[in-house]
């Protein structure tokens, strides 16, 4: 047993840089801290990402990890997603396709002893991938400006959670990650052999702790159902990064001319809250709804005021993030003795809609409107599944560029007997 635990770590490991590269070629990443990742796993994305009031003692729900108390005491929970999107992207007349595909996630869970259930995985928390350019007439005979904006890069998760069962109904837990990556966006503005280029270079790699806390009380309905109540806090804290811009002219003699900004411990990390209630009936139906708000209004983020000609921490960028996501699971039966495979796939639907963290000038974001569907499909011995989802999301502002894209998830969750004792007769 502990072997093959360990094993799972060391893969983990190996994998982190391959496993984590949850991307986008978005041009709102070019904001904030890049486009937040979905952190749920493939049964919570095909309900549109709820899980702040699932616990399943056979899937990872690393929304809240109260729920890892809940895990089979016999088995090694083991998940792994794939994501495949496509989206189309339109201004005014002119419209664009833009297509990536990411292994998005690996985590596992299992119970270590009685009413203490652990978890580890990786998982993304942000990404940052675009490159569009822009021509300005200057008007008369003065040519054209040409700007070409580009960016790459992403914050990653490693963590590793614990949900105790502190009494029959009430279940606390914890996620202590670790935070990572390097994130960069470039600017280049060039006007022909006469006109000077200017290039202008933001960077920042980050290395620091992420800690989300998380609570489940779970309170029998009559004797056919099931209600729970989850809830979880994010700490925000700063992360010890230091952000930098690099401006550089390029004159037309070839000489070149750098300035360097810095701006110390210049990235942080808001406080987020969650609440989310569940209702099962005769663990066939599951009903839920989550609520989420991220405080990134308090935090200030660095820019360049062209007024003091400084690369400093400035206020009113960001704005608190309020996410809404409802779901249904649905399983005909619990009858194993029923041999009609479809009754035995779960079957479900949800739908979902978030708020932008930042500003663009001077007006909000974009707003994302999503919904989903997805299939359950047991494999092997029924315990095992592969969680197939497929997720809509149109996000779009006044005067701003709309994207529809289209998501195909593909997890396999691994549900393995590890743990039980065989009796030799």
């Amino acid at each position: 047993m502990k072997t093959r635990i360990c094993g799972c770590l060391m893969l983990a490991a190996v994998c982190m840089n391959a496993m984590a590269q949850g991307g986008t070629k978005s041009p709102y990443s070019q904001y904030g801290l890049g486009t937040l990742a979905d952190v749920s796993q493939s049964m919570n994305r095909g309900m549109n990402g709820v899980g702040l009031a699932l616990q399943q003692g056979d899937q990872v729900n690393t929304l809240n990890p109260a729920s890892y108390a809940g895990v089979d005491s016999l088995t090694m929970l083991f998940d792994a997603g794939v994501t495949l999107q496509t989206t189309n992207y339109k201004e005014g007349g002119r419209r664009q396709n833009g297509s990536m595909a990411d292994l998005e996630y690996v985590v596992g869970s299992f119970r270590a002893w009685k009413g203490v259930g652990m978890a580890f995985g990786i998982r993304p928390f942000s990404s940052v991938g675009y490159s569009y350019s822009s021509t300005t007439n200057l008007g008369n005979s003065s040519g054209t400006i040409a700007e070409a904006y580009s960016g790459s890069g992403g914050l990653h998760e490693v963590f590793l959670g614990v949900g105790v069962q502190v009494m029959k109904p009430l279940s606390l837990g914890a996620n202590i990650g670790y935070l990572w990556g390097d994130m960069s966006r470039s600017v280049t503005s060039s006007g022909g052999s006469n006109v000077n280029t200017l290039m202008k270079t933001y960077s920042v790699s980050v290395s620091n702790y992420k800690l989300d806390l998380g609570a489940q009380w779970k309170q029998p309905i009559g004797r056919k159902g099931t209600l729970t109540v989850g809830a979880t806090v994010g700490i925000g804290h700063k992360l010890k990064a230091d952000p930098k811009m690099d401006i550089t002219i390029v004159n037309t003699t070839g000489s070149m001319d750098t300035t360097t900004f810095k701006v110390n411990d210049g990235l942080k990390l808001p406080m987020s809250y969650g609440v989310g209630a569940a209702y099962n009936h005769l663990g066939r139906l599951t009903v839920a709804a989550d609520w989420t708000l991220e405080k990134w209004g308090s935090v200030d983020f660095p820019a360049f005021n062209s007024q003091t000609s400084q690369y400093e921490l400035t206020s009113g960028l960001l704005k608190d993030r309020t996410k809404v996501n409802v779901g249904v699971d649905w399983l005909p039966t619990t009858n194993v003795l029923n041999r009609n495979f479809l009754s035995h796939v779960h079957y479900r639907m949800g739908a979902g809609l978030a708020t932008p963290y930042y500003k663009i000038g001077n007006q909000d974001g974009p707003k994302e409107l999503s919904v989903s569907a997805g299939l359950g499909i047991p494999v092997l011995t029924g315990r095992s599944l592969v969680n197939v989802s497929f997720q809509w999301a149109h996000t779009s502002a006044k005067d701003l560029i709309t994207e529809n894209s289209f998501r195909l998830n593909i997890g396999v969750t691994f549900n393995e007997r590890w743990f039980a004792k065989w009796k030799v007769e």
